[in-house]
Formats: C-alpha cells, structure tokens, sequence
C-alpha cells in the first residue's frame, strides 16, 4: 500500500521529513508574505446589466470608474450659517487634499445636495482608485480629522473605502478559536504532548496554505475575506484531520502495537479516511467555478488551497512528529482528563436502535423545523447601514436618510449610449415618473459626447426588497419603452444594482451547484465505504443539516432573533456570497464525520461482526473523537463572532451551528436510526460497481478484533 509506505518512509525518516517541513513552510512564507497580491472586491461582472453599464462607464467615463467618499453635514442651525459653512468648508478642503480624491462636489456649488429644510447636506469626493486600493491610513487620518458626531454640528463620512477602513481585517478571533482547540484537545487526550501534536501539526499546514494563497492571488484575484476564511477552515480542518489519526494511533498502542505499527495503521486507516473527507471538501469547493463568478473562484482555490496543506501535513508531518513521541505520547498527562466514555456512547447508540423510527422521525421533525426560516430568505451585499452604530459609515448614511430619504444609499445609475442629449433626457423623464423613484438628476454627457449618464435615487434603501422590484420595473419595462425606436441603448448600474444582479445569479445557479456537489460526493462516497445506501441516506442527511443551519441563520441575521447578543447591529438580509459558500464547506465537512464513522463501521463489519453489533461499536468508538472534532470546530468558527466584518460573522454562524447540529442530531441519532432500520440492506451495492471497484485490502485482526467476532457471534 503506497500510504502504509508513505507513513512508515516518514516515520522512520522523521527528521528529514521534519526539515523538509520547516524549510518549505520558511521559503513558501517569505515569497507568499512578501510578494502578496492585492484582495479585489468587485463582485459585478458576466453578462447583467450593472456589469454592462460598469463597461460602459470605464470607456466613456474613465474619471468617475473609481468609487466615491462621501461627507455627510447636519446643522441644526441650517448648514447656510456662516460658521457652519466655514466648517463645512475646510473639511471639503482636508478631503480634497486627501491622496487619491480627484475631485470634490460641494454642497454650495452643486444643486440639490441640500436638503430642503436646509439642515442636512452632502459633498462627494471622487477616486481614482477603487475603495479596495485607497490606503487605509490615509482614509483613516481623514476621519480623525473631520469625523465631528456630536455638537450642533455633524460631520460623517460614508462610503465603501470609509467602511473598509472602519472594518478591520482578523482581529481576536483566531487566537480564541486555537485556545479552545487547546482546551478541548486536553480534555479529550489527557496529555499535553498528544494535544500538542495536532496543533503543531495544523498551524503548519495553515501556514503554507495562507502563504500560497497570497501568491496565488496573481493568477486568480480573491476578495479580502478569502485568507480569513481560508484560515478558519484551515485550522478547523487541520485539527480535527490529526486528530482523528492520533486518535487511532493511541488506540492501536493501547492494543498493544508498537509506536511505528501504529502510526503506520492510524495513516492508513483514519489518514485514508483524511484523504477522503479532504478531497471531497476541495471538490465540493471547486464547485463554485459553477457560478462562474470571477472572485468566487478565487475563494474556492484559496480555501481548497488551505485544505489540501493541511491533508497533506497530517499525512506526513503527523507520522514523523509521532516517530519524535514513540512510547511517550501519553506523558505529560492532566489528572482527571482523557478518560473513555465508550460505554456511554454505545448504550446511547443501542437506546437509538431500540427505537429507531421514533428517534429517525423526531431528529427529521427538528433539522425541518429548524429550516423553515430559510423559506423566506433574502440576499444582499452589506452597506453602510449594516455597519455598527459607532461606526462613521452607518452615521452617515444616517444623516443622510433622514435629511435625504434612505434611498439615497442605493443610488442607480442608468448608462446611456447611442442617440443624444434628447434621448438621454427622455429616459430621465421616464425613470422620474417611475412609482417608486424619490428624484432623478439631469443627464451629464460624457466628454466624448457618445454617452450620457442619470443618477436616479429609489425612495427605499438598499437592503429592502422593493429595491429590487423597481430595478426590475426599470429595466423590463420603463427604459425599454423611453429608449425604443432612438437607438440608444440604456443599463441600470451602480454598486446596489450590482450587488441585486449577484444575489440574482447565485439564487439562479445555487440549484446547480448542488446538484454537482451532491453527485460528486456521493460516486466518492461510493468508492469509499463500497455502498450506495450508505451514501445516498449521507447526502439526505447533510442536505437536512445545511437546511436547518440556513434557517437558524436566517432567524437570527435577517429575523433579528438574538442578533443583537451576538454581535449583529441590525436586522438584515443575509450576506450573498454566505449561504453560496457555506453549502460546499459544510457538505464536504459533513461528509468527514460520515466517513470517520461509516469507515469505522464498516471496518468493524468486514471483520464479520454483524451490523447492528458494528454500529453501535462504531459508533462508541468514534463518537468521542468526533463530539471533540465537532467541538473544536464550532468554536474555532463561532470565535469569528467577537469580530467586525457582518458577512464574515455570518459565516462563522452558519458553518458553527451546521457543525453543531451535524455532529449531534445527524450523527447521534440520524445515523444509527437509519442503519438499523435498513440492516444488511445498508451494505448494498450493484453489481457492476462492485466488479468496477477495487476491493479493500484485508487487515490483519489482532487480538481485540479476534474478541470482537467471538463476542459478536
């Protein structure tokens, strides 16, 4: 067997092995840190109507192709008093002074950039850059300088390079996340040195994970949530992959093996079962070029990237580091720690097989329930007004909803081209007398005089849904009949019109992505534990999961159920990009606890213990490593919690509840429900698939696995 080879060549050359570790992840962390490419954010793209008018805009209107910031004013003594205006004025002059603002259109010089009650105003810059290249620092010393949020006067900047600045990058939450990993490693082992082991192990394969994903940033532009999300699977993944393969190595020298025969064992049993649950997690990610969204293929690489380092560490950094421990892996022990509960789990899995559709139709009856908020489910881009309170972003948009209307944070903007000035004016006119439309400003020609452009802003704001009904109204209808028989073509763009064309594309294909997903894992699943029940009831049960793990997300980002407690500053629609993500990450992850489990039942049955006997023995066998796998993982993802970014906390949530509910009511009772009412018809498979696989080399049965067939006879 190449990986019983694999495992005992690094075994017994466990320093080289070692060495080779530590210079490749040294060299791979000093190119990939320092030749880093820059993150891209821009979603918009493809065919829709906001990537056509974005086209549009870089051709014709190249000086307003970057993004904008924005300075909000309220005065409750009218922002014409001429203290005010003083003010008002040198914060416009430190804003255009500001590296990268091109341009900046004041209140006083520009119409209808006061309110009519004459309390509130706005001024734009223009940049030359879009907000992921605006240097941070610099977009900070301009807040210091001009942010005012209390006073007779207000002064706020809003905008998406103000959001990123305000929003910083990792934070905490990793660190938490690795000391919970500490802690429940501890429990479960009882020694110091066999928790160490798959931490060292992890944080290596993070390390040149995140290392090539910078580098890879030059083929394949990612957005700048990539390397966190990337870290999160990564050291959840990491963990829990050595983990399960220390697991069987101390279980194997408990049976009396000794520390090279069970290391040699533990790779080629739990580690193939790594290799497995490794690959399906990379395929299923891969599934995302589904979408064909440029960045979305950048956060797949990056985070199958991330997986496929840390595989490869535990199958071959792993075994030397237990080469380095031999007999003493089980030093160093925590009194009170790592004690067996196999009697507990197996009396619970024999509980479940004495009533099995009783327990199978009440774990259903939860995952459905759980999952119906995920029926009413909308997606959207976060904005300003999604930010935390304290945040010059969200003061801003504020300010500017309550002197302007909300709908002023969702500005469309409609593109013409072709025809003339009297065309462009006559689909200004139209978008006016839309149902829905608050105010529509002149059309400004380009400088080439082939295009024009119109601002038109909805009454409603971003994130409600009957702003995406009057863009649909806009372009089906309204522009169509302004602009028919001119010859001028017209598109509705605009970062709220591009963030509605992406929901729309991944509501669209997120169908398809499943399918793929699903039917991929299961022909891998297949091949695995030579069964097509056994796959088909996984698949079943991982879409109950990812179903109730989208509904509690709902209920709490978009419902506002206890959002506030976990750190959510307002109700909102979830995040686009999270539940398209989440579907590949958490069935890949689920499929790992259903092959830790199921290739641990199955190995127990082709040592011809019966299945029911198999079972509820392996069930006793793998449920702690995997209650311990599952733990860590939940609080490695929820710790993202405690940090700023909304979408990536929305995330966190969704990944750590579906681990949750995977590793307890799937596992626990899902599982062991099913195969008992399906029995021997669990190891079913066709024919032709079992003369099309290979067969599974035999093991030789130890004295352990001797008493098992004798007890179970």
């Amino acid at each position: 067997m190449r990986l019983a080879r694999l495992a005992r060549f690094c075994y017994r050359r466990r320093r080289l092995t070692l060495a080779g570790w530590i210079a490749g992840t040294i060299a791979v962390m000093a190119l990939g840190f320092g030749f880093a490419a820059e993150p891209l954010n821009d979603f918009s793209g493809g065919g829709s109507g906001s990537a056509k008018a974005s086209d549009l805009l870089e051709e014709h209107f190249p000086e307003r192709s970057g993004d904008s910031i924005t300075l909000a004013v309220r005065a409750d003594a009218g922002v014409r008093d001429p203290q005010v205006k003083a003010r008002v004025e040198r914060a416009l002059d430190r804003l255009a002074r500001t590296p990268h603002v091109t341009s900046v259109a004041s209140p006083y010089e520009t119409p209808g950039q006061i309110s009519e009650d004459g309390r509130t105003a706005f001024a734009t810059g223009g940049l030359d850059v879009p907000s992921d290249d605006m240097p941070r620092a610099d977009v900070t010393a301009l807040l210091d300088d001009v942010r005012t949020d209390s006073g007779p006067v207000r002064l706020q900047l809003g905008g998406s390079a103000v959001d990123a600045a305000e929003t910083p990058g990792g934070g905490p939450s990793e660190g938490i996340g690795l000391l919970a990993a500490i802690v429940i490693l501890l429990v479960a082992f009882g020694s110091v040195l066999a928790m160490g082991l798959p931490i060292v192990t992890a944080l290596f394969g993070i390390g040149t994970g995140l290392a090539l994903i910078m580098l890879l940033g030059h083929l394949l532009p990612a957005p700048s949530f990539s390397p966190i999300i990337a870290a999160l699977i990564g050291l959840g993944v990491g963990i829990d992959y050595a983990l399960f393969i220390v697991t069987r190595h101390r279980e194997e020298m408990h049976a009396g093996a000794g520390p090279e025969e069970a290391a040699v064992t533990a790779v080629t049993t739990a580690g193939r079962a790594v290799l497995f649950a490794g690959t399906t997690v990379v395929i299923a990610l891969m599934g995302l070029f589904i979408m064909q969204q440029r960045l979305l293929n950048g956060v797949a690489v990056a985070a199958g990237v991330a997986v496929l380092m840390t595989m490869l560490a535990a199958v071959t950094l792993l075994p030397a580091l237990l080469g380095f421990a031999g007999h003493a892996i089980d030093r160093l022990r925590v009194p009170g720690l790592g004690r067996a509960r196999r009697p507990l789990a197996e009396r619970w899995a024999r509980v479940v097989q004495t009533h099995p559709v009783v327990a199978g139709l009440c774990a259903a009856a939860v995952l459905l329930v759980l999952a119906v908020p995920a029926l009413s489910m909308r997606l959207s881009l976060p904005d300003s007004s999604t930010q935390p309170h304290d945040h010059s972003g969200y003061q801003a948009s504020r300010i500017m909803a309550e002197g302007f209307g909300p709908g002023t944070a969702a500005p469309l903007v409609i593109v013409t081209e072709g025809g003339g000035p009297a065309e462009a004016g006559r689909i200004a006119d139209a978008v006016r007398g839309t149902p829905g439309v608050a105010a529509v400003q002149p059309p400004r020609p380009s400088r080439d005089g082939k295009a024009a452009i119109v601002m038109a802003f909805p009454k409603t704001g971003p994130q409600d849904e009957r702003t995406p009904r009057l863009v649909h109204t806009l372009r089906d209808d309204v522009i169509p009949g302004a602009a028919g028989g001119t010859g001028a073509r017209a598109y509705v763009g605009g970062p709220n019109a591009a963030s509605i064309d992406f929901a729309e594309s991944v509501s669209t294909r997120l169908p398809l992505l499943i399918a793929v997903v699903v039917g991929l894992s299961l022909l891998l699943l297949v091949g695995l534990v030579r069964s097509v029940t056994v796959a088909v009831q996984a698949a079943l049960m991982n879409l109950l999961s990812i179903a109730a793990a989208y509904g509690v997300l709902t209920a709490v980002v978009q419902w506002g159920w206890a959002g506030r407690a976990l750190g959510f500053p307002a109700d909102m629609p979830v995040t686009t990009w999270v539940p398209l993500m989440m579907f590949p990450i958490l069935f890949g992850l689920s499929m790992d606890y259903e092959v830790f489990l199921v290739s641990r039942i199955r190995e127990t049955y082709e040592e011809g213990v019966p299945t029911r006997e198999a079972v509820a023995l392996g069930l006793s066998r793998t449920a702690r490593v995997i209650s311990a796998a599952a733990a860590i993982m939940v609080m490695v993802f929820l710790s993202v919690l405690l940090g700023a970014d909304v979408a990536v906390k929305q995330m966190g949530l969704g990944l750590g509840v579906a681990i949750l509910i995977d590793a307890t009511v799937v596992r626990l009772v899902l599982v062991p429900a099913l195969m008992e009412l399906f029995g021997e018809a669990n190891w079913w498979l066709p024919g032709p698939l079992r003369r099309i696989l290979p067969s599974r080399p035999a093991r030789e049965a130890g004295p352990e696995r001797a008493s098992l067939r004798a007890s179970a006879g």
